[in-house]
């Protein structure tokens, strides 16, 4: 098993200054990556905290003998995220992989919602994970062009919430469903450059997901936390690695020791007049396809 598949390449984590994003971090890092810490370090409801959570991040990879630097940088700003592509390829001589992680909460019954709280989630999630795309992507262009062609990655987080929805996240369903139509669309365009880009919908116990998971801790006999962050990781090193670069377009679903590979919107049954249907015609027509349709799975939160 090659244990350092990664050594020589150089990664960014957004989010990275604690749970899942630290985990990745961590885990690049002992696959021999060079790892850009990214973490703007505010609480959850995105007030300052005083903290340097991506410092810490960094000192825990220095100690452990690899190398890393820590960024501030606001993905969800354009210039912010430009910034951060620029000074990593300044300081590194590149970049291989960009792992998008970073993400807050509002959650609140639709009904309930605020627009304030409906912006704050699509622009973290789905305008930070385009913005950082955006630039790495154009990055890449260019090297391709140079005829300096890079091995990429990109690895997105959607959610479970964004493959099926949840009840009282709307708008945290709707910015993951929207990651993963970006990614999608991104594996296509980006492949032209040697890029591939695929996304994970995780599920394990951080900040945002305590509450959820609080009483699936860790076994007090030692034995497998399931709902551990580091559960992740190691589908995302393998994915950021040379080995994953026939695998593009595709999002996993990744908890504890499971892994799946999830099923996008398909065409399914049709029937085709060859005309313009009537209003009055449609009745039938619509209960013939949905009997000939898998039921769709039940939404988070919804009575199975």
């Amino acid at each position: 098993m090659n244990n350092r598949m990664c050594r020589g390449r150089v990664v960014v984590v957004t989010g990275a200054g604690r749970g899942i994003g630290r985990a990745h971090a961590l885990a690049f890092a002992d696959a021999g990556a060079t790892v850009v810490v990214n973490d703007v370090g505010v609480a959850l409801d995105g007030a300052s905290t005083g903290e340097g959570p991506a410092a810490d991040v960094v000192a825990e990879i220095t100690e452990r003998g690899g190398t890393a630097w820590a960024s501030t940088h606001d993905v969800a700003d354009f210039t912010a995220a430009a910034e951060l592509v620029d000074e990593t390829v300044s300081r590194f001589g590149g970049l291989d992989v960009l792992v998008n992680n970073a993400g807050v909460v509002r959650d609140r019954m639709l009904v309930n919602l605020g627009e304030d709280e409906w912006d704050t989630v699509m622009r973290v999630h789905l305008k930070g994970h385009f913005a950082t795309v955006r630039h790495a992507g154009a990055y890449w262009r260019a090297e391709a062009k140079a005829g300096r062609t890079r091995d990429a990655r990109v690895i997105n987080t959607s959610s479970g919430a964004g493959l099926l929805g949840s009840v009282g996240q709307a708008n945290y369903s709707a910015a993951k469903a929207g990651i993963a139509g970006l990614t999608v669309v991104a594996a296509a365009e980006l492949g032209h450059y040697g890029v591939t880009v695929n996304a994970i919908a995780p599920a394990a116990r951080t900040r945002m997901t305590e509450e959820v998971f609080a009483d699936m801790m860790a076994r007090p006999d030692g034995g497998f936390d399931a709902m551990a962050p580091e559960n992740v990781s190691p589908l995302v090193v393998w994915l950021g690695s040379r080995e994953s670069a026939d695998v593009t377009g595709r999002v996993f679903e990744v908890e504890g020791g499971k892994v799946s590979v999830a099923q996008s919107w398909r065409h399914g049954p049709e029937i085709d007049k060859g005309g313009r249907w009537h209003p009055a015609e449609l009745g039938p027509v619509v209960a013939d396809l949905l009997a000939k349709a898998p039921d769709p799975e039940p939404v988070y939160g919804v009575s199975r």
